[in-house]
């Protein structure tokens, strides 16, 4: 297999995906600072609050991994060594592993918020949110055990051209699997994602069945009273589902561009591939900041002053 080549824009890909992490890392600070200061003044926290706290925590820490990743691929120089090679690429599978684990259960725990007393779901509504922490770390756990194995197979990446060996970054690299090692292997990552993207899905139709159901009893009602369900949790819940919609979308997309990737040695792929991998953890902390009543009142109060 040819090693990636170099192209005259490399340097543009560069600053376009330095620029991505500079947005998301921006994002997700900005969201962690609020969950923060919720829990520091005593703010009654809900249920989704701790998930979407580590998630922009994770999404914090991936942008940096990325960077690192970004800049051994369009930056080359000194080489990693092996254990280096091994530590990134963990750091940078887990980090996406936490984030799937940590979104399924957002998604989860928003159905749980929304579902009526009579639900087989709602003796989950006592729980304190503290205690969901927990179901993440056995998820995550659980998630990342299966790619684990993995790290055996990486290694730097040989100076001479070798056959078989799946380029990740300049410096590393995978060794060759035997056949029955690689379709085991990918095989249980497939059947990994689909358990996780299912839970997520079934999740989210939950929330879409039940926001259907209650507009119509809402316009049968014709009534002017307040709604059973309140207007920030109407709000949430329509976040939390352009959130699972969107990453739906990025995740299925760069997994298809990943499949051809591990084919092809293509800068601009390699490129596309980061770019679209990360366009969620980019993302998000905006969507669930814009559902926030603080940070609308806060920004709507700049916008006065700088008006004046």
């Amino acid at each position: 297999m040819n090693k990636i080549h170099e192209v005259p824009h490399k340097i543009n890909l560069r600053n376009i995906l330095y620029f991505e992490a500079g947005i998301g890392l921006s994002g997700n600070i900005i969201l962690l600072l609020f969950q923060v200061l919720k829990f520091i003044r005593g703010q009654r926290l809900r249920l989704t609050d701790p998930p979407i706290s580590l998630l922009a925590l994770i999404h914090l820490l991936m942008m940096l991994v990325m960077s690192l990743v970004a800049s051994d691929i369009f930056m080359p120089g000194k080489r990693w060594s092996v254990s280096t090679c091994k530590f990134v690429m963990f750091l940078y599978r887990s980090f996406r592993s936490l984030s799937l684990c940590a979104t399924s259960l957002l998604s989860i725990l928003q159905a749980i918020t929304l579902s009526s007393r009579s639900s087989c779901l709602a003796k989950f509504k006592c729980k304190s949110p503290h205690h969901m922490l927990g179901c993440l770390l056995f998820l995550s756990i659980f998630y990342s055990s299966f790619s684990s194995p993995l790290k055996a197979y990486i290694t730097v990446t040989p100076n001479l051209t070798s056959p078989g060996f799946t380029y990740l970054t300049q410096s590393c690299c995978l060794a060759p699997m035997r056949y029955y090692v690689w379709q085991t292997f990918y095989t249980l990552l497939a059947l990994r994602d689909v358990i996780f993207v299912a839970l997520l899905t079934i999740s989210s139709a939950y929330m879409v069945t039940f926001l259907y159901r209650h507009k119509k009893q809402s316009q049968f009602l014709h009534s002017t009273n307040r709604s059973p369900i309140s207007s920030p949790e109407h709000r949430a819940t329509r976040t939390i589902l352009c959130l699972m919609s969107f990453f739906v979308v990025m995740y299925t997309s760069d997994s298809v561009i990943t499949y051809f990737r591990y084919s092809s040695s293509d800068l601009i792929l390699y490129f596309v591939v980061i770019l679209v991998g990360h366009s969620y953890a980019t993302v998000s902390p905006f969507l669930v900041l814009s559902t926030e009543k603080h940070v609308i009142h806060i920004l709507k109060c700049y916008g006065r002053t700088v008006d004046i």
